[in-house]
């Protein structure tokens, strides 16, 4: 049976793929900063049939020591990690550059650009070890070099871990090493992360123009994990990339928006 672990997995994205990765029979792990919120999401998977075991461990990404504490907790438990999926990460404040206090910078930089270092790093001996696994990387904002005001610290760590995410997946290969790195760009995803700042911090008001590109962009995660999760159990290969939204898919959405109308934000 084989174990897949989901940084920032307590709500939204991750939580929805470990549900499915739950029923798949998977054993599932949990990782996130918030005891609260991983207790919760472990209930709601143990209500779920699979014959895996759901394990929650409270980790922050930044921090060495509590990862290495969760892959051999992990191990211990499940004897591998086949799956490592870095999707931990925060927002930053909807503000410009020069708006910004230095502990922000510090903590989106951290969460979302060294934590996916680090996981990495950390998770190869294993998976060297066991002669196989998977590692991948969430994209976002930024990932494609798109630009937008009040997002350009997060575009930025984005960015980076599209390179970082590539990097990898070309080590991987020159050094022939028996693991598979990909990238998993999910689009835009209604979650509690577009409203809040630093994880559970400050509201963001998201202005009119906004709300519509996410109404017509947009899409629950389950709706995004369902895609996600059935390329990831089928993938065998290095260097891959799972895009949900498409610009072919993005296009048809803005050309038939009169008449498909939504609103995530009653």
């Amino acid at each position: 049976m084989q174990t897949v672990v989901i940084t920032g997995s307590a709500r939204g994205f991750g939580l929805e793929m470990l549900k499915l990765f739950r029923k798949e029979n998977y054993h599932v792990v949990l990782c996130d900063v918030s005891n609260e919120h991983l207790n919760n999401a472990k209930v709601e998977l143990d209500r779920i049939d699979g014959k895996g075991k759901v394990l929650a461990y409270l980790v922050d990404v930044t921090k060495e020591v509590q990862i290495r504490d969760c892959i051999q907790k992990t191990l211990s438990e499940t004897g591998s990690i086949d799956i490592w999926i870095n999707n931990a990460g925060v927002n930053q404040p909807n503000v410009a550059l020069f708006e910004l206090e230095e502990s922000t910078i510090d903590c989106v930089i951290d969460v979302n650009l060294k934590g996916t270092i680090l996981c990495s790093k950390l998770v190869i001996p294993v998976m060297l070890k066991q002669k196989h696994g998977q590692i991948y990387n969430v994209e976002g904002h930024g990932s494609n070099n798109a630009k937008i005001t009040g997002l350009s610290l997060y575009g930025t760590t984005k960015r980076a871990v599209t390179y970082f995410t590539e990097a990898l997946a070309y080590e991987a290969k020159e050094l022939e090493l028996p693991i598979q790195v990909g990238k998993i760009a999910p689009g835009i995803m209604i979650t509690n992360f577009i409203h809040t700042a630093l994880g559970d911090g400050s509201s963001i008001e998201l202005d009119e123009k906004t709300k519509r590109v996410y109404n017509i962009l947009g899409d629950y995660p389950s709706t995004v994990a369902k895609f996600m999760v059935r390329k990831i159990i089928n993938n065998d290969k290095n260097k891959v990339k799972f895009t949900w939204l498409t610009n072919k898919k993005a296009a048809w959405r803005f050309m038939t928006s009169w008449c498909k109308r939504r609103n995530f934000f009653k």
